[in-house]
């Protein structure tokens, strides 16, 4: 079972790293004016629209696979046995008692008068 988890995650952080690059690879909408006014956009690598298709498609096919990943993660993360009660009674029987002997009374001040006890 972990080393899917760890598969998962592994697709899950370089789907997030490469769905950052390429969205910050992509242009804005500002720069598609001046692609109308023929600023070189025909000359590019992908064509005058191509690298807008080519982008936006490959970040939604990484986002899927995100999100993907997301919800398998969720899932195998809720596959633990579950147990009648809340998690502070689980964490109160776990800690060990502390027995009142070991308990040591603190000090009194050295300047300080002692009350008896009745």
């Amino acid at each position: 079972m972990s080393y899917m988890v760890t598969i998962i995650l592994t697709v899950q952080m370089i789907s997030a790293i490469s769905m950052i690059g390429l969205i910050l690879i992509q242009h804005g909408k500002g720069a598609d004016m001046g692609a109308a006014f023929g600023s070189g956009g025909s000359g590019s690598l992908f064509g005058a629209s191509g690298s807008a298709n080519f982008l936006s498609r490959t970040t939604a096919v990484l986002a899927t696979v995100f999100f993907t990943a997301t919800l398998a993660l969720a899932y195998f993360g809720n596959l633990r046995p579950t147990s009648s009660g809340s998690v502070l009674e689980a964490s109160s029987v776990a800690a060990p008692a502390v027995p009142a002997s070991a308990v040591a009374p603190a000090p009194a001040a050295s300047g300080a008068a002692q009350i008896p006890a009745n």
